[in-house]
């Protein structure tokens, strides 16, 4: 697509495409929680060949022609199915949902070849930040087992301030306020504090500074929740950070 300035995503792209090499080993597969997937109980893609959702309006028509063939994982879904019944987790299956874009547009760049199976698990309609935790807790053994865990969402996610930045070139002065301060919480919090410390903040997240402003709705932040709660103990470190739309955006990896 074109984007004003031509370099909107140059950055995050190449960050996609590192992923591979940063996390070493292939994974056997991925487990993904996508901020675009809300159900009343946690929701387990459970289907060999998932499609795609083209779960976007107005975009250019190749947009709705891409591709990205991956296979899911029944096997894997059943083990995740598992993990939720011993911690004590509703659950349900879904053999019909495809893939959307918070699945198929970043892991396209990562995992070009489309080589990796992939599970997407959904998000509680909640949006409930210690269920989410929860849940993360519950799906950490995945990773003893090659499972890469993926969190996929924005830490900044407040469209009208980035839509309003794209209008006006999306060239600003500096990175939105809001954006920097809240940035700045959850560096701090992944990457300094201790386990205990962390799943406490995160619980509370609306209180941070300007955590509204980043998040006036909650679903694009929650997977980062998943993503700490699988994480254990381990420490955070920071992968990315980059301005985007005039906001501040970042990722994060653990172990």
């Amino acid at each position: 697509m074109e984007w004003n300035p031509p370099n909107t995503w140059d950055r995050i792209a190449a960050y996609l495409r590192q992923i591979p090499e940063d996390v070493g080993a292939r994974p056997k597969a991925i487990v993904l929680i996508s901020g675009h997937w809300e159900e009343e109980v946690v929701t387990i893609q459970n289907n060999a060949f998932p499609p795609l959702l083209y779960d976007y309006y107005g975009f250019p028509p190749h947009t709705y022609e891409i591709k990205f063939p991956a296979a899911g994982a029944p096997g894997l879904s059943a083990r995740i199915a598992a993990l939720l019944g011993e911690a004590g987790i509703d659950w349900k299956y879904d053999h019909s949902r495809g893939f959307d874009h918070g699945v198929f547009i970043p892991l396209k760049v990562a995992f070009p070849n489309a080589d990796v199976p992939i599970v997407q698990v959904s998000l509680l309609a909640s949006l409930d930040a210690k269920d989410h935790i929860r849940l993360g807790l519950a799906l950490a053994p995945l990773r003893d087992e090659g499972v890469l865990i993926i969190g996929s969402g924005m830490t900044y996610h407040n469209m009208q301030t980035m839509m309003a930045s794209m209008r006006g070139g999306g060239k600003p002065v500096s990175p939105d306020p809001g954006s920097q301060r809240f940035d700045g919480w959850l560096e701090e919090v992944l990457t300094r504090a201790t386990p205990e410390n962390r799943i406490d903040a995160l619980a509370a997240w609306d209180k941070a500074p300007a955590a509204r402003d980043a998040h006036p709705r909650e679903e694009h932040l929650l997977p980062l929740h998943v993503a700490v709660g699988a994480a254990g103990t381990d420490p955070g470190r920071k992968t990315l950070t980059d301005v985007v739309m005039g906001a501040v955006e970042s990722a994060f990896r653990f172990g």
